[in-house]
């Protein structure tokens, strides 16, 4: 593990091998899938908390690694794996009223990913996250609109507001257990 600036405490582990980074992808991927099972059903949008793990993922995570790990994640889903919240999978899901926001974790993940040099303090890390939030909500707001056939003013009250406290919480423990999480991981190398 590097502690300066431009690693920003991510795991490295050397050009020779990617196998610690592919465990490490491997493990996030996996932590998402159980976070997606945790979940509140709505009669839209559930609350999970995928979104965390799509925090921790591209906090602790090398950049592609991130990605990978989120794209292996609904790669998994689309299939048909049972792995996205309701242990829903398949194509049906992730085109269905939800898909925007299953699409958001990978634009989540493409956002923070790139600032997180930059998040050294548990305050920048939650602007990252909640960065991250925002690039989440647009495109699973704007697919949710284009399904329901609903305008904007209708689908906030629905898919949006009800999530906010919950997200902020997520943003907080992602912001808090990132660098303890990343420390743990760097000793599984």
């Amino acid at each position: 593990m590097t502690n300066n600036a431009e690693g920003a405490g991510r795991i490295t582990y050397g050009a020779r091998t990617n196998a610690g980074q592919m465990a490490g992808a491997a493990l996030m991927t996996a932590l998402l899938a159980v976070c997606s099972q945790i979940a509140v059903p709505l009669p839209l949008v559930p609350i999970n908390l995928a979104l965390l793990a799509v925090y921790l993922c591209a906090l602790v995570l090398e950049g592609r690694w991130a990605l990978i790990s989120v794209g292996l994640y609904l790669l998994m889903g689309t299939v048909g794996l049972p792995v996205f919240a309701g242990f829903r999978g398949g194509p049906a899901a992730l085109f269905g009223a939800t898909g925007g926001y299953l699409l958001g974790y990978l634009f989540a993940a493409a956002v923070i990913v790139p600032l997180v040099p930059w998040a050294d303090t548990l305050w920048r890390r939650a602007l990252i996250c909640a960065l991250g939030l925002l690039a989440c909500y647009v495109p699973g707001t704007l697919w949710l609109m284009l399904m329901t056939g609903k305008p904007l003013p209708q689908v906030l009250p629905l898919a949006v507001y009800p999530f906010l406290p919950g997200d902020a919480l997520k943003i907080a423990m992602a912001a808090s257990l990132a660098p303890r999480l990343r420390a743990a991981m760097s000793r599984l190398r």
